[in-house]
């Protein structure tokens, strides 16, 4: 097993570690009272409706914990479009850079998105070598009070994922389903991941071609 390969598992369950740690500490997250909302989560009890808001109490709570959980250098990302949602090292490693995704518990298993897969591709083609991890938070919804219970934490490196798949809509996002457990996961370098992507890349736009000559 490749250095690369070996550091990535590491800085993975390192983060998990740190990070189920961090959700112990937060609690439940409250959304609003029973007179508020009369019939409950209804429709909205998915991860889509609260992702955004998921993503920055985890992000704002690392930041504030980060020395104690023992992530240096700590910083948000300046984009909310970007590959990633935030960056920190561990000591004397290089940067960590993590997507926070949610997953609803005893949900179905989707095709979810993970970044578009463009940027994506430039993204880990800049980074030599490249720690990009994916910290997926799973949630309950409590309908009384009506609140977010963050329940676990699953982390993956993206390079790792087994399942690489690139819709060939015009968005041209990269999806997986498998992409909350390290140990279905397939370690690549980021050579072999780029390998990966682009044949993925090459297929969609195969298909985005198809479609507009049949139209």
């Amino acid at each position: 097993m490749s250095d690369e390969i070996e550091r990535a598992g590491e800085y993975a369950k390192n983060l998990q570690v740190a990070m189920r740690s961090l959700l112990n500490s937060i609690g439940n997250i409250p959304i609003g009272k029973e007179s508020q909302f009369p019939f409950g989560w209804r429709k909205a009890a998915k991860g889509r409706t609260v992702w955004r808001l998921l993503e920055e109490v985890v992000s704002q709570n690392l930041e504030n914990s980060a020395d104690k959980i023992g992530l240096d250098n700590f910083k948000p990302a300046e984009s909310e479009v970007g590959v990633y949602d935030f960056s920190f090292q561990f000591q004397n490693s290089p940067t960590i850079y993590v997507n926070v995704k949610s997953a609803v518990a005893g949900g179905r298993t989707n095709k979810d998105d993970i970044s578009k897969a463009p940027a994506l591709y430039k993204f880990v083609s800049d980074k030599s070598p490249c720690f990009l991890l994916i910290a997926t938070i799973e949630i309950k919804f409590i309908e009384n009070p009506l609140s977010i219970s963050l329940n676990e934490c699953y982390v993956v490196p993206t390079l790792w994922l087994p399942d690489i798949y690139v819709n060939p809509s015009n968005n041209g996002n990269l999806q997986s389903s498998k992409y909350k457990s390290i140990e279905g996961s397939i370690p690549r370098t980021r050579e072999q991941f780029l390998e990966a992507l682009e044949k993925e890349m090459g297929v969609a736009a195969a298909k985005r071609a198809a479609k507009r000559a049949k139209n």
